[in-house]
C-alpha cells in the first residue's frame, strides 16, 4: 500500500501534475420531501385522469464565490398533510448542510420559484438570508392571512424583518451571468426558474413548476390550477428555447428520474 502510494506520488511530481481545484460554482441536489399526487390536476386536457404518481420536492444548493444559494426549500414536518395528505419528508435541509460542513447562517440567500408550501416549507431555517421572490408572487403572499400554508413560510420576510429582493423580471444574482433567476409566469403570477451555469457541467435549467413530470412536458400539459394558461403556455416556449439555445441539462425539480441526473447527494455537479 505504502509502495503504491509512493509510486503514484512520484509519478505526480516527475509530471509536475496536481490534482485540479473544484471549480467555483458548485451545484448540489437532493429531496425535501415526497408527495403522492392526483395526475388528473396538472393536465387540463385530461391527458392523466385517473393515474397518481409520486413527486419528489427537490431542493438544490449553489456554491459561488459571491454566496450561497439555495434554490426552492421543500417541505417541513408541520406542513406535512397541509393541504394534501400523502407526504413525507425524510432528511431537513439544516442536516443536509451540516454533512457538508455548513450551518444555516451560512445560506445568503433563499430562491423560491413560487409561493407553493412545498417550495418554501424549509425557508424559515434561514431568516439572514435574503429572499428572491418574483414580484407577482411577493404581492400575492403580502395579500395572505397569516395562517395561510402560503405565507406561514415566508412570516419572517412579511413581518419586514428579513431581508427580500422582488424580482420583477429575470434577475442574474451574483452579477456574472453563472446563476440567473428567470421570470416564467403562469403556475404562479411570479413563478420563475433557475439557470445555473457550470464550468464542467455546462448550462443547468431548474424547472420550478414549469413542468412536474417528464410525461406532462412532452404534451406541453397546464396544470389545472395554474393561475394563467396563456402565460404558462408562453413560459413552456420560453424554456424550451433557452433549453435549446444553451443545450442546457433540464431537470424537472419534481420529477425523481430528473433529480437523479444530477450527482447523488453530497456530491456535487462542477
Amino acid at each position: 500500500m505504502l509502495k503504491a502510494l509512493f509510486a503514484a506520488t512520484a509519478a505526480l511530481a516527475w509530471t509536475g501534475q496536481a490534482a485540479p481545484p473544484a471549480p467555483a460554482i458548485q451545484l448540489h441536489a437532493f429531496e425535501c420531501g415526497k408527495l403522492q399526487e392526483d395526475l388528473s390536476w396538472y393536465n387540463d386536457a385530461f391527458a392523466f385522469d385517473g393515474q397518481k404518481r409520486e413527486f419528489v420536492a427537490g431542493c438544490f444548493l449553489i456554491r459561488h464565490p459571491k454566496g450561497l444559494l439555495l434554490w426552492d426549500t421543500g417541505l417541513t414536518p408541520d406542513l406535512i398533510g397541509k393541504p394534501a395528505p400523502e407526504q413525507s419528508l425524510t432528511t431537513r435541509i439544516s442536516d443536509r448542510l451540516k454533512s457538508l460542513g455548513l450551518t444555516p447562517a451560512a445560506v445568503t440567500h433563499v430562491g423560491i420559484s413560487h409561493y407553493h408550501p412545498d417550495h418554501t416549507g424549509g425557508a424559515r431555517d434561514f431568516p439572514h438570508a435574503e429572499l428572491l421572490i418574483g414580484a407577482r408572487d411577493w404581492d400575492a403572499v403580502k395579500g395572505f392571512k397569516d395562517d395561510d400554508d402560503r405565507a406561514v413560510p415566508l412570516a419572517h420576510w412579511r413581518s419586514g424583518t428579513g431581508k427580500v429582493r422582488v424580482v420583477a423580471r429575470d434577475l442574474d444574482i451574483f452579477g456574472d451571468g453563472s446563476v440567473q433567476m428567470l421570470a416564467m409566469p403562469g403556475h404562479t403570477p411570479g413563478h420563475a426558474a433557475l439557470l445555473v451555469k457550470l464550468p464542467r457541467t455546462g448550462a443547468v435549467l431548474l424547472s420550478g413548476d414549469e413542468y412536474h413530470f417528464r410525461e406532462n412536458r412532452a404534451l406541453r400539459g397546464v396544470p389545472k390550477f395554474n393561475t394563467s394558461r396563456a402565460e404558462t403556455l408562453a413560459s413552456h416556449d420560453r424554456f424550451e428555447e433557452i433549453a435549446k439555445v444553451l443545450k442546457a441539462k433540464v431537470i424537472i425539480q419534481h420529477d425523481a428520474r430528473d433529480l437523479a441526473l444530477l450527482p447523488a447527494f453530497p456530491k456535487a455537479a462542477e
